[in-house]
């Protein structure tokens, strides 16, 4: 089956959010959009009420993807669009979609003036279950934030990208988390931040604040493993300047701290096949809920 940018939509103010991000994000990859709505059966006695009955929730369910698609094929012509519709758990339906999507797009509600994000039940359901990777995407998310501010200090498309962010824990360094980030970095012609938070080890954690020698050492250490694990990657993208930030303390912290110059923010999923609970990591965890920019989370063995 053909590969597309897969993206929810159910109306709201960050579901067409979405929406326009996978539009662009599309149009990067030459893949076409497909808009899923998922449609939640209800009980037949409420089915059956003057004002909810089946013809106006058939009408409406046709109508939010339907005119979606046509808005978006007219601010974003050459787009291939499709719209689909689905029923089921919204979670379940979402992450089974993204079986046959190169990315699966979501919208998430932003935390008024605090940084951040909203993460509801059926995003995280849909980040811990779906086999292709996720972005979170916040309302009122706007193509010129993704950007760097132009000689007047407002956000433009006609400038370049801000960097990438990749979250990278070198203990777990999987590929394909690494190939993604390379590729997105290089897909927007901007540099790729890699950044990676590191703490001694337990048995260190008594004699490492009063030893600046040994807080040095370690420091290195952890750096030269960032280096050492990137090696490979500089040379199949030779085209993307890499920044290694290596820093102590929590990576959490560090990423969502880059995420407010950023144009998207990447981290992994170790993928677990139990069916109890959304196992996503701590520190997705945290910076699904705290980062600024946009969050793609890429699922890895």
């Amino acid at each position: 089956m053909l590969r597309t940018i897969t993206v929810g939509l159910d109306g709201s103010q960050e579901s067409r959010a979405a929406a326009e991000w996978a539009a662009r994000e599309a149009k990067l990859r030459g893949l076409p959009l497909r808009i899923v709505h998922v449609w939640v059966p209800v009980p037949e006695p409420v089915a059956q009420a003057p004002l909810l009955g089946t013809e106006t929730q058939q009408h409406w369910t046709e109508r939010i993807p339907r005119e979606a698609a046509e808005a978006i094929r007219g601010r974003h012509p050459g787009i291939e669009v499709r719209t689909e519709q689905l029923s089921g758990h919204p979670g379940d339906a979402l992450a089974e979609a993204a079986k046959n999507a190169e990315l699966l797009v979501l919208g998430s509600r932003g935390l008024g003036g605090i940084g951040g994000f909203m993460v509801g039940s059926v995003g995280l359901s849909a980040v811990a279950h779906a086999d292709s990777p996720v972005v979170l995407v916040r309302a009122l998310e706007s193509a010129a934030d993704e950007h760097e501010l132009d000689p007047a200090g407002v956000p433009s498309t006609a400038t370049p990208f801000r960097p990438v962010i990749l979250g990278l824990d070198v203990g777990h360094a999987d590929e394909t988390l690494i190939a993604f980030a390379f590729d997105v970095a290089e897909r927007r012609a901007t540099s790729l931040r890699v950044v990676h938070g590191w703490n001694p080890p337990p048995y260190y954690a008594y004699g490492s604040a009063a030893n600046p020698a040994l807080h040095e050492a370690l420091a290195l250490g952890a750096a030269e493993a960032v280096a050492e694990v990137l090696r490979p990657w500089r040379k199949k993208f030779p085209d993307v300047r890499v920044v290694e930030v290596c820093r102590y303390g929590s990576g959490a912290l560090h990423v969502v701290d880059a995420s407010r110059d950023a144009s998207l923010v990447i981290v992994g999923r170790r993928i677990r096949r139990s069916p109890v609970g959304a196992h996503i990591g701590h520190v997705t965890h945290s910076v699904l809920h705290h980062s600024t920019a946009p969050v793609a989370v890429v699922p890895h063995s």
